[in-house]
């Protein structure tokens, strides 16, 4: 068995692959968003019986792709308005070719030198995007913002509890408590569990008219907290909700933070983009006086997921929570003045995830990204515009492309949002996703595509509008 081919065999595998990319990736729209959720037809389509001897290279590589132009969500559409599942453009698309074909280990230092390097020499571009002090921060790359928020809550309570990492949470003299509101992500859910805490140490703090961490409501809890049984850990803030994209009072939340020397944590996975753009970065401003940031440039830097980062101000952090010595990993370099990424994260065995960013900057530069960001929060701005002129209310406030919206007469209708939504889905030529403000069900359209333009939103309205007359029409003949 010849796992590696010989070179013909794989010039003509790799040309029947890259056709069929190409025919994807340059005609994503004449595709439904969309699959038909039939979960018969999924696994009769599954090839078991050729997973004992193996089949032909063809055979494997057409059902492949066919299972995956005909069985997912198309999120590379320019019609997907959904969730922060962008297209990735095309450095990120070979730089994930080139990193498995090459498939470094960035355990320790000397074995992949180059990429580790670049991965730190884009730590320091972001944490000097965010206001940090180049000098003074530290940071990783992780696989997707849940583990980077279970990093900034591991930093937490080794900053809080030094000796933690020796005795564990039973050596904490009081209960750890996080603070945080209410819209802000379930992975804080999750990263409580991993560690060990529990849910009920998390303290969801209501949100204001504007949907923001209600600060008020914060102060008021941290004033009444049983000081001898619990201690306030940290605060995260949210730069754009899942829900409604919106910004938490950062400047407020730090001040906050200062006072009762309290752990300050922004989840900027989405919205950390607007750094990138000198038209939306003053939204983001108390950004750069956290102690740490999640930020996803799998979401508005469109590259393929998963490729998040997580930064600090404390740049003996990361080491003292992840340090640990080994008899076995390399120590070529052994006397250079280098940090060992397995000291300093999560994971162990890691690749080069850091090479979509690093190639989708040398390709398209920091003002190439500017105007893509500006581009999507134009169209965001078009499509409330729009929405606005059709006679729809828009719902959420934020200058990010994120759009939650209804219309008056269909307020009190629990039914309509999802009648909408089902043919449209049905349809299979827009997705979009719903999310209930203050109890009323919401349309939430994102603009997360960077070819998303004014014919796409134009096409969204009018489907809109007609699923919309469809229901009127069925309502009044019932």
């Amino acid at each position: 068995m010849q796992f590696d081919f010989n070179k013909t065999e794989r010039e003509k595998i790799l040309e029947r692959v890259f056709e069929k990319l190409e025919n994807f990736y340059s005609d994503t729209k004449s595709l439904k968003t969309n699959p038909d959720l039939n979960i018969d037809a999924i696994r009769g389509l599954l090839l078991q019986e050729e997973l004992e001897f193996g089949t032909q290279p063809e055979k494997a590589i057409d059902h492949v792709i066919n299972g995956l132009e005909t069985y997912a969500v198309h999120t590379p559409h320019p019609k997907y308005f959904g969730l922060f599942n962008p297209r990735s453009n095309f450095a990120g698309i070979l730089a994930d070719l080139i990193t498995a074909t090459y498939n470094p280990q960035l355990a320790g230092w000397s074995h992949a030198p180059f990429a580790v390097e670049v991965e730190d020499l884009l730590i320091r571009e972001f944490s000097d995007k965010f206001g940090y002090k180049k000098e003074q921060t530290d940071g990783v790359f992780t696989s997707g913002g849940a583990e980077a928020n279970l990093t900034a809550l591991l930093c937490a309570l080794n900053h809080r509890y030094p000796n933690i990492t020796e005795e564990g949470l039973i050596g904490m003299d009081k209960k750890p408590v996080i603070f945080c509101s209410k819209e802000a992500h379930h992975s804080i859910q999750k990263a409580v569990k991993i560690v060990g805490l529990g849910t009920k140490l998390i303290k969801s703090i209501p949100i204001t008219g504007e949907s923001k961490l209600d600060t008020i409501l914060l102060e008021q809890e941290l004033k009444k907290l049983d000081y001898e049984v619990y201690a306030p850990l940290m605060v995260i803030g949210t730069a754009g909700t899942t829900g409604t994209g919106t910004i938490d009072n950062l400047h407020k939340l730090s001040d906050i933070c200062q006072r009762y020397d309290i752990w300050f944590h922004v989840d900027a996975a989405y919205g950390g983009g607007a750094v990138l753009s000198s038209e939306l970065k003053p939204y983001l401003g108390g950004i750069e006086k956290s102690d740490s940031i999640t930020f996803d440039a799998h979401k508005w830097m469109s590259v393929p997921m998963g490729t998040s980062i997580f930064l600090t101000q404390h740049d003996d952090i990361l080491e003292n929570t992840f340090g640990i010595s080994t008899p076995y990993m390399p120590k070529d370099d052994d006397g250079l003045k280098v940090a060992q990424p397995f000291t300093r994260s999560i994971q162990w065995s890691r690749r080069f995830i850091g090479l979509k960013v690093y190639l989708s900057l040398l390709l398209y530069g920091w003002k190439g990204y500017e105007q893509i960001i500006n581009h999507q929060a134009e169209m965001g701005r078009y499509l409330k515009r729009r929405l606005r002129e059709e006679g729809w209310s828009i719902m959420n406030d934020t200058v990010l492309p994120v759009v939650c919206f209804t219309r008056e007469e269909f307020v009190n209708d629990m039914h309509i949002t999802q009648y909408i939504m089902d043919n449209i889905l049905k349809n299979g030529t827009s997705w979009l996703s719903l999310y209930p403000i203050d109890g009323i069900p919401t349309f939430r359209a994102c603009i997360t595509n960077y070819n998303t333009t004014e014919v796409e939103i134009e096409e969204l309205i009018e489907e809109l509008n007609r699923e919309a007359a469809s229901y009127r029409i069925t309502v009044n003949q019932v």
